[in-house]
């Protein structure tokens, strides 16, 4: 058997825990622990040698994070960096992006979350970025996003940053544009890693909005019997019995589902966009208002 690849992960100031955190989710004996004391000796070690991930300290801020990531993707364009911080903004994270960050966590983050985090860019192939900014500002961003799952993971842990939201709405808007978004990749671009699907994300004052808009050639929800959408309702679990049939993975709430979750869900003409609509009514009952 040939010997295996020893991979080098630098992490900049980290405390314990997330040292430890890494060392539990990374394969035992692939990986090199390298340390860095701050910002400066990190950038230092990246123009001397290649590491294979990054990640920064949470005693930095969002925007010095963006500024090391920024000058080492210039001598190591498609290093893998993912940013841990306790200070940062919705513009800390859309920047981070924009630079190409492979994912971004303030705290306080969930650590179930971030070790899934850390093994999709550990255990993933060579890897271009597959998440482009084209136009942003903290209340509307548009992204391109790439055909894959994993891409749509790293996707949502941005957004979920960028998200000013009560708890409750922040968790069922997550949720709803998950399941639309997954189906968008899944079954409007067929996983094809060269295909995209074009997001809008719009927060106003009571109400958040998510455009989705994949590549494909749209359908009707009446002609997609294989989604528990379509079920009569003497038969609520019709669909599973017919995905079976069909070789099709189990599933097929994710309609049902976010239609729980938002207000609003509204198809386009062709079936290929979907728009949700979330009105936030903990943010209208804080000042005292009502949802617009």
């Amino acid at each position: 058997m040939p010997p295996v690849p020893i991979k080098n992960v630098l992490l900049v100031h980290a405390d314990s825990r997330i040292e430890e955190l890494l060392a539990s989710t990374l394969a035992p004996g692939s990986w090199i622990i390298n340390r860095a004391s701050d910002n400066a000796s990190a950038l230092a070690l990246a123009e001397t040698r290649r590491f294979d991930l990054i990640l920064t300290g949470e005693k930095t801020s969002g925007a010095e994070d963006v500024e090391l990531l920024r000058r080492i993707r210039r001598v190591r364009p498609h290093t893998r960096l993912i940013i841990l911080t306790n200070e940062s903004t919705p513009g800390d994270v859309i920047a981070s992006m924009r630079e190409h960050a492979f994912s971004y966590f303030s705290n306080p983050f969930s650590p179930d979350t971030f070790a899934a985090m850390i093994r999709i860019a550990a255990e993933g192939p060579c890897w271009d970025d597959g998440i482009e900014v084209v136009a942003a500002t903290p209340e509307w961003i548009r992204i391109l996003v790439r055909c894959e799952l994993k891409t749509a993971d790293r996707l949502l842990q941005f957004l979920d940053e960028i998200a000013d939201l009560p708890d409750t709405e922040r968790h069922q808007v997550a949720t709803a544009f998950r399941e639309m978004l997954m189906n968008a990749i899944e079954h409007g671009g067929n996983l094809d890693p060269e295909k995209y699907v074009e997001i809008d994300y719009v927060r106003v004052r009571h109400m958040v909005t998510c455009r989705i808009a994949d590549p494909g050639p749209g359908f009707a929800l009446d002609d997609v019997p294989h989604a528990a959408i379509s079920n009569p309702l003497d038969d609520p679990i019709r669909h599973a019995a017919l995905r079976e049939a069909q070789g099709m993975r189990p599933g097929g709430f994710g309609v049902l589902l976010a239609r729980q979750l938002v207000d609003e869900l509204i198809y386009g003409q062709d079936g290929n966009e979907v728009l949700l609509i979330k009105y936030l009514h903990s943010a209208a009952r804080a000042d005292g208002g009502s949802p617009s």
